[in-house]
């Protein structure tokens, strides 16, 4: 499909939408920010990207994304924009933020699955009491007969296929999916919504919100002094803030 017209007006929109947006923005405010750093000011660009995210597989960080992404192209055309205007002297950053479920993203069945090793990340980053409080959360979300344990042993199974682990090379992404992998991704999606007592009020709810809690933050104060144009928000640095959110809130 992506070698046709349509789907060259499908990747054209893509690349216009994520990328040349961002290009525009720093090309059209060329002049505020001159005034701006003339004056004394600083000017930062920061963008929300995606380009795979490490979570916690057999015990370790390890990088993985969502397959098929189609939008991959365009993210990667995104941080060249960063790159670019950073070799230039102006600071601009693509923050490769993890996996989450929103309206529109609902469409791409398995995107979620990414998202269940945060609770193992908040207990490994040192969360105590308020990571089980987190887990206590969840644990309420499931019918009789079905655990958090039993949906955490369903994504170790999922990351330790050899369908998966195939997909888990930096290199190459973004990579076209398979049938093979649609139907892993697809099905352990499906078996793990049907866990739960309301398809309304799923696990992904909770870690999604947690994610966005924490990557502002990030990005933020990252954004006064960034260490580069692109910057991956993976799932220990994201457990690592909201731990240190929550005990500031304690204390």
């Amino acid at each position: 499909m992506l070698d046709s017209d349509l789907g060259k007006l499908i990747l054209m929109n893509f690349d216009e939408v994520t990328a040349n947006t961002f290009q525009h923005l720093l090309e059209g405010s060329a002049a505020i920010r001159a005034r701006i750093e003339k004056t004394g000011g600083q000017v930062r660009y920061t963008a929300y990207g995606y380009h795979g995210t490490e979570i916690l597989i057999d015990g370790r960080y390890q990088w993985q994304t969502y397959t098929n992404y189609t939008q991959g192209q365009a993210k990667k055309r995104l941080e060249r924009f960063a790159e670019a205007a950073w070799a230039k002297g102006i600071k601009a950053t693509v923050y490769n933020c993890p996996e989450i479920r929103t309206n529109s993203s609902d469409i791409f069945a398995g995107l979620e699955l990414s998202l269940f090793p945060l609770l193992n990340a908040l207990k490994k980053e040192s969360g105590a009491a308020w990571a089980e409080t987190q887990w206590q959360a969840c644990r309420a979300l499931f019918q009789d007969g079905h655990s958090l344990e039993d949906l955490l042993k369903k994504i170790t199974d999922y990351n330790a296929s050899s369908v998966m682990k195939k997909f888990r090379n930096f290199e190459a992404w973004p990579m076209d999916n398979s049938a093979e992998l649609a139907d892993l991704m697809i099905g352990t999606s499906d078996e793990i919504t049907q866990m739960h007592r309301d398809r309304k009020a799923l696990v992904t709810d909770i870690l999604s919100a947690l994610v966005l809690e924490g990557t502002g933050p990030l990005m933020f104060h990252e954004t006064s002094n960034p260490a580069g144009p692109v910057l991956w928000l993976n799932h220990d640095i994201i457990a690592k803030q909201l731990n240190l959110m929550h005990r500031q809130d304690r204390a």
